[in-house]
């Protein structure tokens, strides 16, 4: 009797570990059909520091992105994970992060809405490892040039300055130009090269060439020879929070010429910053929140519910409009691998994003058109669209 009992109390005790060891086998990863491994996307944007209104924006945008597509299913059958990392606006910081990004977490892409001095730290390293990066907001030419794994969702600022150049000319009946060049960023450089030479190419001329350093606040200097000078409008060509302490101290100092720059004035710290200084001032940029277009008005209502009501300027869906594209060009090549993917981002044709329809062309940059923006009661308004 109790020999039948031990024995029926082992057997019970063996079918349970039975039981038991079944259930572990059918729950791990290692022997049951595991999950799909996440396919990774690495971001490097300004997240706080003197650009963060750049970065915070752009990095709602590819979270959008991202969400949206995995809410699909992902992409090849696998979910997509973002790795995004703060560069603070500090320079170096991005190189540093990108080789992270690549070396350690094994990102399949990069996408960054970093400035262009940035941005070319990150591009030799992506280069160098058969990854593709797409660039949101960098202008500057030199981004893309010489490296066939760097992208750019946005127009560069060959275009850019000639868009200015033409709205200086053609809008403003401005042809005598005061330029002010923040000399130690590519993208404002690079950008009044452009404007300068265009400018002169519409029979306008400048009348004055001023320089300053990002992180300066005093350009009283600037301004008194200005001033002397007797421009008809004032171009700068630097990010806004120098621009906007710009435009505050032109206007105390009595000048009263229209004053305009580039997309690095897009940002809500312009008008926090300038205030009624930045009233009918005008900048160039890559969309309208305004725009009747249904593809930016579900944009701007998906972004406006999901951040409290905020409404986006041009990085977030210059991000959006980066993320998707690349996402896509997984699915094209149907593969993750380096080579495979930068061909199938280089063969992107009318993609149709927020931005407007993206071709990527033989030099790895958006073709698109621009818009021009002014400030009135405190709020950005369209003025208009001037295509390449």
């Amino acid at each position: 009797m109790n020999r039948l009992a031990e024995g029926g109390r082992l057997g019970l005790a063996l079918r349970l570990l039975a039981v038991s060891l079944s259930l572990v086998l059918a729950l791990s990863p290692s022997v049951s059909a595991a999950a799909p491994d996440p396919i990774r996307l690495g971001e490097i944007s300004s997240l706080t520091g003197k650009e963060a209104a750049f970065g915070q924006q752009a990095h709602r945008g590819i979270l959008m992105a991202v969400d949206e597509v995995n809410a699909r299913g992902g992409v090849l059958g696998r979910p997509l994970v973002l790795l995004a990392e703060d560069n603070q606006s500090k320079p170096g910081d991005s190189a540093t992060i990108a080789k992270k990004l690549v070396s350690r977490d094994k990102v399949v892409a990069l996408i960054s809405s970093a400035t262009s001095s940035q941005c070319l730290e990150m591009a030799p390293i992506a280069q160098a490892a058969k990854i593709p990066f797409v660039s949101t907001t960098a202008t500057a030419a030199e981004v893309t040039e010489k490296r066939d794994y760097i992208f750019r969702s946005c127009f560069i600022d060959p275009f850019q300055g000639a868009v200015l150049a033409k709205f200086a000319v053609g809008t403003l009946k401005a042809k005598r130009i005061a330029l002010v060049t923040s000399v130690s960023t590519s993208y404002s450089v690079g950008l009044s090269k452009v404007f300068r030479e265009r400018l002169a190419s519409l029979g306008g001329e400048i009348a004055i060439d001023q320089k300053y350093s990002e992180g300066d606040k005093d350009f009283r200097a600037q301004l008194t020879a200005i001033k002397a000078a007797k421009p008809d409008a004032i171009a700068v060509t630097g990010f806004y929070t120098e621009a906007a302490l710009l435009c505050k101290q032109a206007r105390d100092l009595g000048l009263t010429q229209p004053i305009f720059g580039g997309d690095g004035w897009e940002a809500p710290e312009l008008i926090e910053i300038g205030g009624k200084a930045v009233e009918g001032t005008y900048y160039v940029s890559h969309y309208s929140s305004e725009s009747t277009a249904p593809e930016v008005r579900t944009f701007v209502e998906k972004y406006r519910t999901r951040f409290n009501g905020e409404t986006p300027d041009s990085n977030a869906p210059l991000a959006y409009d980066a993320a998707l594209i690349t996402i896509e060009a997984i699915a094209r090549a149907g593969t993750t691998e380096g080579p495979k993917l930068r061909d199938a981002l280089a063969a992107t044709k009318n993609f149709p994003g927020v931005t407007g329809r993206t071709t990527i062309d033989s030099q790895r940059n958006a073709s698109k058109s621009a818009v021009m923006l002014t400030v009135k009661n405190g709020k950005v308004g369209y003025v208009e669209t001037i295509d390449p």
